[in-house]
């Protein structure tokens, strides 16, 4: 039981297979040569994308401090920014605020051949605007009702779209906002709106469960990813987000590199040049 008196988000101890699947355990040096491994075959993956032109958007929500942007951090990491991108859109515009609620978002969606991947979609409305009353009731419910057809509707256009939820303890998110409290390079990330969210878990836990009541369709299901652990989230992230998109490995051979053709050219004085001063040396 959390602090609150309530189970946590997670599950506890639970595979979502029932335990059918059995967990690896890893060391440190496992882990960077499992996510190195998984790291080569999302190559693999972006390139069979790009050769088949599909369209691929995969959503990543989740509470804060849950490890969102760790994972997408390693998705990325080796891929080609012209063919995977990132989307994290911020507050929306006045202007934006009339539109149809998923236009800004529809602007970022793939053409063929690309990824995208949502650091937070428009699932806004059903978490952080319903809590923080940044929306009507009726915004609300309208959302609800036409989400799961807008999300059919993206699929019958031959978008592949993938769903992550990652769920953390609430003991976890507490340790982690300590964490960043402490490093300097990590306490930009607790904004107003994530202490508020501390403060709210209760209600943060309520919208997630009408969310997925809601919006847990066929066409576009919602996985749950445990996230209490950042290692193991990622790798099971990343392998599952494999597993849903069949590829074929389109790796080409070594290739040679030409020799270099030799000239007479003389090239212009080094001291004609500025450099960067040499602080740290080998």
């Amino acid at each position: 039981m959390g602090k609150h008196g309530h189970k946590s988000d997670a599950a506890e101890g639970v595979s979502p297979d029932g335990g059918k699947t059995k967990a690896i355990r890893l060391s440190d040096a496992e882990y960077l040569k499992e996510l190195r491994r998984l790291q080569i075959e999302l190559v693999k993956l972006e390139e069979w994308i790009k050769h088949e032109g599909l369209k691929v958007v995969v959503l990543f929500e989740g509470r804060d401090a849950a490890g969102k942007g760790g994972v997408i951090k390693r998705i990325t990491e080796s891929l080609n920014p012209r063919v995977c991108r990132v989307v994290a859109l911020g507050v929306p515009t006045e202007k934006e605020k009339t539109q149809w609620y998923f236009q800004r978002y529809v602007a970022h969606l793939p053409a063929a051949g690309e990824m995208v991947l949502f650091d937070r979609s428009w699932y806004n409305r059903a978490g952080v605007e319903r809590v923080m009353g940044f929306c009507t009731d009726a915004e609300y419910l309208e959302f609800m009702h036409s989400c799961p057809e807008f999300e059919r509707m993206l699929t019958r256009s031959g978008i592949t779209l993938i769903k992550y939820w990652f769920s953390v303890s609430d003991e976890e998110q507490e340790r982690r906002f300590q964490a960043r409290i402490k490093d300097p390079t990590k306490r930009w990330k607790l904004s107003p709106m994530d202490l508020e969210s501390r403060r709210r878990w209760v209600e943060y836990s309520k919208a997630k469960d009408e969310m997925f009541a809601y919006t847990d369709v066929k066409q576009a299901p919602w996985y749950v990813v445990n996230a209490d652990n950042k290692e193991c989230a990622r790798l099971n992230c990343i392998h599952h987000l494999l597993s849903i998109v069949p590829y074929k490995d389109l790796t080409p051979e070594p290739i040679k590199l030409p020799d270099r053709v030799r000239s007479a050219y003389v090239r212009p004085p080094i001291t004609d040049q500025t450099f960067v001063p040499e602080v740290y040396k080998p």
